[in-house]
């Protein structure tokens, strides 16, 4: 029997939507995915799950972490907003205002990665360790930093997929495929750049096709500059991208290297294995992480 304190969560991927009632990863009611389409019809899909549970009144509020970039500052006129996504059809969408307002439901909106972080936090890989740092390789790449128990949000959202890093284009030729950096990380390294580079989608690769070592390499410089920035308690490697554990291990290897002793610290130089790990909730970390946004909204987190 479900606790009569359920919550609705939404994970908006650039390639799917995720749609759970839940309060936690023990007590899921009902869950849906879906491809992610033109935003009537995906914004109509996810509606149309919820609609059932608010009419009956098992849920009271909807968490929701959306691909972005996402406009997060309240009393901004775009306040939760979808704004210069590369996805061009979902630009300037108000994606929050659209399902608060077929729903009836108050809605709490963050990132995708940034709702990853907090559920993997809360009930996954970094429960009990803080600072911790989610990073996604999918349809982008993106990162999320919980600080004091709670997602970081600076001047916007952090937009770690977008940071510059060493790109040898004598050795890799490839011009990036960020339509507004080219090769930054994202532009290297996300599902999309892999298509564009090798012909096909990454998932077609063999786990130990040559490709995946300058893969590895782009994600470990991303890294890099990542723990000596924010200094993480925990890194934890998500996405489609990262179903490749070969993949994971020559991250490690080549972290190891970047950082070259200069971290000293056990859980790098000793035990890397537990420093950088794939994610205990598996692929329900960012629709969880939207439950637990809902139920921190109510104060059922403290």
């Amino acid at each position: 029997m479900f606790e009569p304190s359920l919550y609705g969560g939404i994970e908006a991927g650039g390639t799917k939507f995720v749609c759970a009632v839940a309060a936690g990863p023990e007590n899921i009611a009902g869950e849906a995915r879906f491809g992610t389409q033109a935003p009537e019809d995906t914004l109509q899909q996810a509606s149309n799950f919820f609609l059932p549970y608010v009419q009956s009144k098992q849920i009271r509020r909807i968490g929701l972490g959306s691909f972005g970039p996402v406009d997060l500052e309240p009393g901004s006129p775009t306040y939760g907003y979808i704004t210069s996504t590369p996805k061009v059809e979902w630009q300037n969408t108000d994606i929050a205002g659209i399902l608060r307002e077929r729903l009836g439901l108050p809605v709490v909106m963050d990132t995708d990665v940034n709702a990853a972080a907090l559920g993997e936090h809360i009930w996954g890989a970094s429960r009990g360790v803080d600072p911790s740092l989610y990073l996604t390789v999918g349809t982008g790449i993106g990162g999320g930093l919980v600080k004091d128990g709670r997602p970081y949000h600076g001047l916007l959202s952090p937009e770690m997929g977008h940071l510059r890093i060493p790109h040898n284009r004598t050795a890799d030729p490839f011009p990036g495929a960020c339509p507004y950096h080219g090769d930054c990380l994202e532009g290297l390294a996300a599902g999309p750049a892999i298509e564009k580079r090798m012909g096909r989608r990454g998932e077609t690769l063999a786990a130990d096709d040559p490709f995946w070592g300058l893969e590895a390499e782009y994600l470990a410089h991303g890294l890099t500059n990542c723990i000596l920035t924010l200094s993480p308690g925990i890194v934890i490697l998500g996405g489609g991208v990262m179903r490749n554990m070969i993949l994971l291990q020559n991250i490690r290897m080549k972290v190891q290297e970047s950082l070259n002793g200069y971290v000293k610290h056990g859980r790098i130089m000793e035990r890397i294995e537990e420093y950088i790990v794939p994610p205990m909730l598996g692929e329900r970390s960012g629709v969880l992480g939207a439950i637990a946004l809902a139920m921190a909204e109510d104060g059922e987190l403290r």
